[in-house]
């Protein structure tokens, strides 16, 4: 594992159940931002997705990704992460899902129905701004 680019004072951002705003890029040049849940592992971000959505389809053309986080507790402040995709982990039982969901207060979370389609995004860390 490489040394963190995020330093402590911005983990309650990453370690807290906070929301993320996750960015890619259409192919079409657009942004495309959506709320999603996530998991820091002390050097990569991870994300629950289902290969059939257009968040995979971009990133499969463009694997840059940006991560926008406010903490629920303090909404004028936020933390932005910028990296890549750099993995693509099979979940096709929704294991993560379900792990995510507990992390986000979901009481005896279930498998999604589009579980046979389900990936692990791993996007690295290479960049961290906050206000």
């Amino acid at each position: 594992m490489s040394p963190s680019v995020v330093s402590d004072r911005f983990l309650p951002f990453l370690t807290e159940p906070n929301f993320g705003f996750l960015g890619t890029v259409r192919p079409d040049g657009t942004a495309q931002v959506n709320p999603m849940w996530f998991e820091f592992d002390g050097e990569n971000v991870r994300f629950t997705h289902t290969s059939k959505r257009q968040k995979y389809r971009n990133l499969q053309q463009n694997p840059s990704m940006s991560l926008a986080i406010a903490r629920a507790s303090d909404l004028y402040r936020y933390v932005e992460l910028r990296g890549r995709l750099v993995e693509v982990l099979p979940d096709p039982e929704g294991a993560f899902y379900v792990h995510l969901a507990e992390r986000y207060g979901q009481a005896h979370p279930q498998p999604p129905a589009d579980h046979a389609d389900r990936v692990i995004l791993v996007m690295s860390v290479e960049h961290v701004s906050s206000n």
